[in-house]
């Protein structure tokens, strides 16, 4: 059986993410409690449900013991992966007194600020178990996108029946936006030469022909691109021996438009010949993320 678990933050995206899971197929079960996870199988084994997704939020009974629980299940020879979701502090206040919902956590003595550093709290211990993911800076539609390109991966990771296989994922990001929470490495490429000065080249990105281009031809970028390859060349295989399945590796300019976004395309191409590699640009609003085997 495949099971993914979605859990994050309280506004962050968890109905998005699941909703994605169940129009591709999975059967899915919201707010399950985590002390239940252990009988997930003989739950769903009457419903000859070989893919199952299930969402997790901090009012579960025992959410502490979900690292446990998810190690149990995968002696249990359960294929498990987690979906955790996170947004900034300002970010989902915002989202709350935009939809005038009320957060799970609150209570008449506690402030929404308060309640979202509480539940940030109860889940510290879950964030790096599975794919973190950022949507402070990210559309409904653009985390459709990433959800359903990191379900694509981890489907393909189950046809081949890799014992140990690990995503490399590249994000593209402007610093004037914030740096993304789900970053493990983030690179600072501010100080090479910038097309957004020359006014031809501005309305174009990363991704097109005439940044390309004018990027290729200055030694400094390419300098900067081979020493971050050899960075994380160096360190991956540290991932590999602490048995982590997703690396997530941030590539910052300062609009996260043209520099950025040409390295990350430039670094998915290199990396994709030896590893299973996810690209995503944050500023490009709404442009799908881009999975490869």
């Amino acid at each position: 059986m495949q099971l993914v678990i979605v859990t994050g933050l309280s506004g962050s995206g968890k109905t998005i993410a699941l909703r994605v899971f169940e129009d591709s197929g999975y059967y899915c079960i919201d707010n399950l409690p985590a002390t239940l996870l252990p009988h997930i199988q003989n739950h769903v084994a009457d419903r000859d449900a070989a893919k199952v997704a299930v969402s997790i939020d901090s009012r579960s009974i025992a959410i502490e013991s979900l690292p446990d629980i998810l190690q149990t299940l995968k002696t249990q020879g359960i294929a498990v992966h987690l979906l955790f979701l996170d947004a900034n502090r300002e970010t989902l206040v915002k989202r709350f007194s935009e939809t005038r919902r009320k957060h799970p956590l609150s209570t008449p003595d506690q402030a929404l600020d308060e309640s979202i550093n509480h539940e940030r709290d109860l889940l510290s211990g879950l964030s790096n178990l599975g794919h973190h993911v950022d949507t402070s800076n990210l559309s409904a539609n653009a985390l459709r996108h990433h959800t359903r390109e990191w379900m694509l991966q981890l489907e393909q990771s189950y046809q081949q029946a890799r014992a140990h296989s690990l995503v490399l994922s590249f994000i593209s990001f402007g610093f004037k936006h914030g740096i993304p929470l789900d970053a493990d490495f983030v690179f600072d490429v501010r100080s090479l030469p910038n097309p957004h000065y020359d006014p031809i080249l501005r309305p174009y990105n990363g991704k097109e022909a005439p940044i390309q281009q004018f990027l290729q031809n200055e030694p400094m970028v390419l300098e900067m691109q081979q020493d971050i390859q050899h960075y994380i060349e160096k360190w991956l295989p540290s991932f590999y021996h602490d048995h982590r399945s997703y690396v997530t590796v941030g590539i910052g300019c300062t609009g996260g438009q043209h520099r950025s976004v040409y390295l990350v395309e430039q670094l998915g191409a290199y990396f994709k010949q030896q590893h299973q590699v996810m690209t995503r640009h944050r500023e490009l609003h709404d442009a799908p993320v881009t999975a490869t085997p």
